[in-house]
């Protein structure tokens, strides 16, 4: 079992292969989970619409920016409802949960403290930020924030994420020739950039600390 669950998470990380491999269906199923359920946390998002964008951009591939957009953007804001409404439906026993493999109280309560700093906006702010976008819905979900308003910052945060993600993708494999052969370079690039935030807000509340 265990080494089933290495070869799997072996295979997630490999993202330009499971956009080859699955196209469409694994690109939209893959950002359902990741919003949508716990589990989902240690997928590759950010990467994986970049590459996405990426293979987009071979008109070979077969894979369609024009569905791949509005399929994609969909699957994200749907994700992210289901996530909602189980933090709604649970509310405090989702903080009383214990750990195990998939579920980690520290990425809760870490969601939850962005929340509580940045209100509604941290709807839109938490899709840019990975293992926090996964979180955060039924953290606002559990806060009974009103569901309109959720849904209206979700629908404008999932939409700007999808199609800037895509697009920079699509961009640079309509630009950079032979970008597909360096695609490891833009993923580790992509990932740094998305864990900036994380690293920002980890090294100011140590200097925080130091001060007092």
């Amino acid at each position: 079992m265990l080494e089933l669950l290495k070869e799997l998470l072996h295979r997630l990380s490999d993202v330009r292969a499971l956009v080859a491999l699955g196209g469409m269906v694994m690109v939209c199923g893959i950002v359902f989970v990741e919003t949508g359920l716990f589990v989902g946390f240690f997928l590759p998002g950010d990467s994986l619409l970049v590459t996405a964008g990426v293979v987009a951009a071979d008109k070979a591939s077969g894979l369609h920016v024009m569905w791949l957009l509005p399929l994609v953007t969909l699957c994200a804001i749907a994700g992210d409802q289901v996530g909602y409404w189980i933090g709604r439906t649970m509310g405090e026993r989702l903080y009383q949960r214990e750990d195990s493999r998939f579920f980690k109280k520290s990425h809760l309560l870490r969601a939850h403290e962005f929340y509580d700093k940045y209100g509604s906006r941290t709807i839109i702010m938490a899709r840019f930020m990975p293992i926090v976008r996964t979180f955060c819905p039924p953290v606002a979900g559990a806060a009974k924030m009103s569901y309109t308003r959720y849904l209206l910052f979700d629908i404008v945060g999932g939409f700007l994420w999808v199609w800037s993600m895509i697009m920079l993708g699509f961009t640079l494999g309509s630009t950079v020739p032979n970008i597909d052969k360096r695609i490891h370079y833009v993923i580790a690039v992509v990932i740094f950039l998305s864990l900036l935030p994380a690293m920002y807000s980890a090294w100011k509340a140590r200097t925080k600390k130091i001060a007092a």
